[in-house]
């Protein structure tokens, strides 16, 4: 085995903040699920696979952290769009304050060796 060729951290920090990421996407206006996967799960994206992103939109539609619509679509079957909420605009809110002394403590440590 390789050292540091275990990539479970990466998956593990990937499942962390993935649902955030998800939030952010949605500040700046509503999207179906199939349009997050794609600008998410872009190589080397967050997501793993289009079939990540819909339990991860049910547990955000359940915490209240973003809102639905229905609306018909020239392509095909009507799309679900999501739109962030009060609540979800606070708890990325809470999380961006978070990350920022979280990667500052991260980077502190890599740099300097703790």
């Amino acid at each position: 085995m390789i050292p540091g060729a275990d990539s479970n951290w990466e998956s593990q920090l990937r499942r962390g903040v993935v649902e955030y990421c998800v939030l952010a996407a949605l500040r700046s206006r509503e999207r179906y699920g199939f349009e997050l996967a794609r600008s998410l799960g872009a190589p080397g994206g967050l997501l793993m696979g289009e079939g990540t992103v819909y339990p991860l939109l049910a547990r955000l539609r359940q915490r209240r952290w973003v809102e639905t619509t229905w609306r018909e679509s020239g392509d095909g079957p009507p799309r679900r769009y999501y739109r962030l909420t009060e609540q979800g605009a606070q708890a990325l809110e809470a999380f961006e304050r978070g990350w920022i002394q979280f990667r500052i403590a991260v980077d502190r440590a890599l740099e300097e060796g703790g």
